[in-house]
This record gives structure tokens, sequence and C-alpha cells, in this order.
């Protein structure tokens, strides 16, 4: 017989099971326990970078941090867009064919200025300086005759599309290249539509137009109106080359050597813009 000290205790199988169950549960707890730091930590981290990008997404960071090449480029467009507004605000204002376009012609119009005064304060915040330009000059009958307005709209879209190309590729930033993209896209809407308009302007007024004539100086069918598969680079590489394409409209000696007329000089007049719909507003630099 065996005596009690030799008695071996043979575990019950709910017993090993019980042991095993805690065996396993204390592995188990230990795992998910790091796994939890592991995940608070991500999350920290990730709430840390967050706040980093929100940081380097705001306007005081970009006027802060804003380099020299950066700054060439959004004063630069600054002056193109004040010239985008002077543009609108005279054909709205002074055009004769105008008021018979169709209502839609008309919108686009109309809210194309309330874009290009958005764009032009948004540059001026971060740059903490007005256009350096603020009266224009344009080729003769620009407000009078509706081929030479069209022309030079389109001709001045196709600029402005290629000068925000130019920041996309040499914006040191991110951020400044996303919104370059983002306005490009918009001078984009406002080319075409100003090929839209060509058809709609009444025979009183020597419509309908069947050709534009941008700055590449070919007259373009007007159908189809968006025509483009590609934004047009005009192999500028230079904020510079922008600048030349634009100095006849805002320089006395370079508008008079162009043939523009000379006899009266168009005032740059800012406002307070309202965009045509809230989605479509600028939220941040990231776009988001």
């Amino acid at each position: 017989m065996n005596t009690p000290s030799e008695i071996e205790v043979i575990p019950s199988p709910e017993d090993s099971q019980s042991g095993s169950s805690r065996r396993s549960f204390l592995k188990g707890a230990a795992i998910t326990g790091a796994a939890t730091l592991a995940t608070l930590g991500g999350l920290a981290t990730k709430a840390s970078a967050e706040q980093q990008d929100e940081d380097t997404d705001s306007m005081k960071w970009e006027h802060d941090h804003l380099k020299k090449g950066d700054r060439d480029i959004l004063v630069a467009a600054e002056i193109a867009e004040a010239l985008a507004v002077t543009t609108y605000t005279n054909i709205i204002n002074s055009a004769p064919f105008f008021k018979q376009i169709p209502d839609d012609d008309q919108g686009y119009l109309i809210a194309a200025r309330q874009e290009e005064m958005s764009h032009y304060l948004l540059e001026q915040s971060v740059t903490d300086q007005p256009s350096p330009f603020t009266q224009f000059f344009y080729p003769p009958k620009m407000f009078s005759d509706s081929q030479t307005t069209l022309n030079i709209l389109v001709t001045l879209e196709d600029a402005f599309i290629a000068a925000y190309l130019v920041g996309v590729r040499n914006f040191s930033t991110r951020n400044l290249r996303v919104t370059a993209a983002r306005i490009m896209g918009i001078e984009s809407d406002h080319r075409t539509l100003a090929r839209v308009v060509g058809n709609d302007v009444t025979p009183a007024f020597g419509g309908p137009l069947s050709t534009i004539t941008g700055i590449q100086k070919v007259a373009e069918s007007i159908a189809p109106p968006n025509n483009n598969g590609y934004e047009r680079t005009l192999c500028w590489t230079s904020i510079d080359q922008a600048v030349t394409a634009l100095t006849p409209f805002v320089d006395f000696n370079a508008a008079k050597a162009a043939g523009f007329d000379i006899s009266q000089a168009f005032p740059f007049q800012p406002f307070n813009p309202t965009l045509p719909n809230p989605l479509g507003a600028f939220v941040s630099f990231s776009g988001c």
C-alpha cells in the first residue's frame, strides 16, 4: 500500500485544463498588454504626426517659412490674379456683348471674377505683400470687340495655367505644390468656359465666333471647347518666362512696343469675394 507521501496525485482533466487555461490566459494577457501599449504608442505617434501636419498646413507656417523662390512664384501669381480680376471686371462692366450672351455664360464670367480675387488674397496672405502692379494695359478694342476680348481672355488663361504648372514643378513644399495644382484646375475651367462663350456671341456683336486664338497665336476651333487632353506647359520651367509673357499687360513701355492701347490704364480694384459654392472654398494648403 502506498503511503500518503507516495501517493501520486494525478490531475483530473478539469484541473489540467484549468491550469492550461490559466497559463494561456496569462500568456494572452501579456501579449494583449504589449499590443495595447504598442497601439497606444502608435496612436500617440499618429496624433503627434497629425498635429505636426496641421501645424505645417497653417497659413502662419507657410508665411513664416516662405523661401525666396516660393515668394517669387507667388508674387508673379499675384500679378496674374490682379490682371485676371481687372480683365473679368471690365468684361462684365463694359463689354457690349456681355448682356446679350446666355445667363450661364454671364454666370461663368461673374464667378470667375470672384474666384480670381480669392486666389489673389490667398497668395497675398502668404507673401504679406500686394501685387507690385496695380494697373494694366490691353490691346486695342479689348473690351469693345468680342473676338479680341475672348482671344485675350484665353491667352491670359493659357498663361495662368502654364504659370501655375511652373509652381507645381518648382515650389519647395508639398502644400504649395498642391495649392498651385488646385488653382491651375480652376484656370483650366476658365479657359474652357471662355471658349464656350465664343459660340454664344450674338451676330450683332460679331458672333458666333468660330475660332479663338490663345497665347500660341494659332486660331483654334471653338468646337470642342475642352480641346486639351493635357494642359499645355508652354515649355515654361521658370516663373520668369511667365512674367515676360505678361509684361506688356503691366509695363507702359512693353505695352507700347507690343502695340497695346496705352491711352488708358485699367486699375486693379480689390474686393472681398464670395465664392459660388462653399464646397469649393479653400480649406487648407493640403486640400483636406
